[in-house]
């Protein structure tokens, strides 16, 4: 059986110890492995002696170079966390072992290291949105007159107090999300299907602003409503298609109303002007009643006979002509019809 460390005849047949395995190729006798070291050895001579220590280099002098890197580290941790930079538009809250310390305004500011102070800047000038609801979902609301809408709304908002809109409410633009909701749906309710939708929009979107804004200052939330649009105000897509035609009819009624009210105006601007004008022919009466009451009738009277076929005779002793032919010339000729028409 042949050793696995052994040379199987080799050297001879002399002395078949077991041959070194870390040893040099080129020999296997116990003196030849003292002469030549291996790889291995000499890797460990160099990291342990001549220039290195612990595989750390050394400075000139022999001094050791982990003082200096221990001072390089906390002066870049130093600059890095006790620092900090707040631009205009921004604000830096800074918390103690986690609790509020204070804010910080634009400029410069030093704060103790982290993780003792850490600073979370905030930008308090940028709008924010909020859209209710999400994507293409539909947000039916009950209106005021027990009809139900279908209703798009966007909220506009920003921060106004840093520390409290960390700190004071767990999910703030969730809770601002909820009390939009809650605002619409209170501001809805006082008014009917057809105003929401039509012309009373911006008095809902100042009312659900006011609510807004109200709610989340008792909440202490730190922000500020900057406005709502209702983008989308439609009846329920099941019912949208006889909506609309109900919104035609009441438009078609709403033109002849127009219409109506227009005629009533003109009548009325009519009769405005014939009453100013009875009331000049008045003054000319009282100041010269029979000169008046002449022209009156004389105008009258012209304006009677000046409408039909009259014949006026006043001379005596004249014998009156009557133009019997001419006054048949005159009549509407009836139209005949035919024998072989008829038939």
């Amino acid at each position: 059986m042949s050793n696995p460390w052994g040379n199987d005849g080799g050297d001879g047949g002399k002395g078949g110890g077991p041959r070194n395995p870390w040893g040099s190729p080129s020999g296997g006798s116990s003196g030849g492995s003292k002469g030549g070291a291996s790889s291995l050895e000499e890797l460990f001579k160099k990291g342990t002696g001549g220039g290195f220590k612990g595989g750390i280099p050394k400075r000139p002098g022999g001094r050791p170079w982990w003082p200096v890197l221990l001072l390089g580290f906390i002066v870049l941790w130093l600059v890095l966390t006790s620092i900090h930079r707040i631009s205009p538009q921004e604000r830096g809250v800074v918390t103690t072992l986690g609790a509020y310390s204070r804010t910080m305004g634009t400029g410069l500011h030093f704060s103790a290291p982290s993780p003792f102070q850490q600073v979370q800047k905030l930008d308090v000038e940028e709008i924010r949105t909020v859209d209710i609801p999400a994507g293409d979902a539909e947000k039916l609301i009950l209106t005021g007159d027990q009809n139900i809408v279908d209703l798009g709304y966007s909220v506009r908002w920003n921060i106004k107090s840093p520390e409290l809109f960390l700190f004071q409410l767990a999910e703030p633009e969730e809770s601002i999300k909820e009390v939009a909701e809650s605002a619409m749906r209170a501001a809805v309710a006082n008014f009917t299907l057809d105003d929401t939708i039509g012309s009373e929009r911006s008095e809902i979107e100042q009312q659900v602003e006011q609510k807004m804004q109200s709610l989340l200052d008792s909440y202490r939330a730190g922000v500020v409503i900057k406005g709502v649009a209702i983008k989308k105000a439609d009846p329920p897509a099941s019912v949208n298609d006889a909506f609309k035609e109900v919104s035609a009819a009441q438009q078609t009624a709403q033109t002849y109303l127009n219409e109506a009210r227009a005629y009533a105006q003109q009548l009325t601007a009519q009769a405005q002007g014939e009453s100013a004008a009875f009331d000049k022919v008045y003054e000319e009466y009282r100041l010269a009643p029979r000169v008046t009451k002449r022209r009156m009738y004389y105008e009258t009277m012209e304006r009677v006979l000046s409408q039909v076929d009259k014949t006026i005779i006043e001379a005596k002793g004249v014998t009156p002509y009557l133009a019997l032919p001419e006054i048949n010339k005159r009549k509407p000729q009836t139209p005949t019809i035919e024998a072989g028409a008829a038939k």
